[in-house]
């Protein structure tokens, strides 16, 4: 198995005619996304040099006219998890998550972290639970009070707006005529 890749940004849609592409940086400081060196596609068979400009653009090596920069435009940019800086004793990265077990304050197994998304209102963990079934908990000290990395598990407080319901439960809403 290879190195454990992370998503840390993407190519958007071309600028101009030379070859600038917008940049959509996942980094806490957005600029920082060069610092890590050449990034990779997913499936880390393309790589690519990287030049962060002002305005959320970005100069990629070889990359000289619209119709090369418009070919990379949606490709997801990787870095290798060793290339992060270390964290402190008491951080972690999000992608860290991913794989843990998430068990409830009794210490039952809910299911497993299966990913991180964060579209705008603050990350949440993807819980797979042992049918398969997934749902999505907000990755608050509220609703997540516990990251043990070295355990390999996190503990999970899933808050009473989420409704769960049974297997057998009706596919109807609520509010739904029978």
């Amino acid at each position: 198995m290879g190195a454990k890749r992370i998503l840390v940004g993407e190519f958007g849609r071309p600028h101009g005619v030379r070859g600038l592409l917008r940049l959509r940086s996942f980094t806490e400081a957005p600029e920082a996304i060069a610092a890590y060196g050449t990034l990779t596609d997913e499936s880390g068979q393309r790589s690519f040099a990287v030049e962060v400009l002002p305005g959320g653009l970005a100069r990629v090596r070889g990359v000289g006219d619209r119709d090369a920069a418009a070919r990379l435009t949606g490709v997801k940019l990787y870095v290798l998890r060793d290339a992060l800086p270390p964290t402190d004793e008491d951080e972690f990265y999000l992608s860290d998550l991913i794989g843990l077990s998430a068990v409830g304050e009794d210490g039952a197994l809910l299911g497993r972290v299966m990913s991180v998304e964060d579209f705008g209102a603050g990350p949440f963990l993807t819980l797979r639970d042992t049918k398969g079934r997934d749902r999505e908990i907000p990755f608050t000290r509220a609703c997540v009070p516990v990251v043990d990395l070295a355990a390999g598990r996190c503990t999970v407080v899933v808050p009473e707006e989420i409704v769960v319901q049974p297997e057998n439960a009706s596919e109807k809403g609520e509010g739904e005529a029978a």
